[in-house]
């Protein structure tokens, strides 16, 4: 059951791209006494997204895109965030 960060980043990448597929996977488990483990369960996530919006961007541009979606998100409140975006038929 995802939990409330993993709830706010998936409500943020819906309004900001209405994917045609979204995945906010929780990493945290697979880090657990690593550097950036706060002991919340959601300091790290992969966050699998497909949308129109990314049509013609280069890799950059669209992390970019999803980091500003996600506000105060990466960095001040998960350690870590690995984004697969794509756009539709990549």
């Amino acid at each position: 059951m995802p939990g409330p960060l993993a709830n706010e980043m998936e409500q943020l990448l819906t309004a900001a791209f209405s994917p045609t597929r979204l995945g906010v996977i929780n990493d945290s488990a697979r880090h657990h006494g690593h550097s950036g483990d706060d002991g919340s369960g959601e300091s790290h996530f992969t966050v699998e997204i497909e949308s129109a919006a990314f049509i013609g961007l280069s890799r950059l541009e669209r992390q970019r895109m999803i980091n500003r979606a996600l506000g105060d998100i990466p960095g001040a409140r998960v350690h870590a965030l690995a984004i697969r975006a794509s756009a539709p038929g990549e």
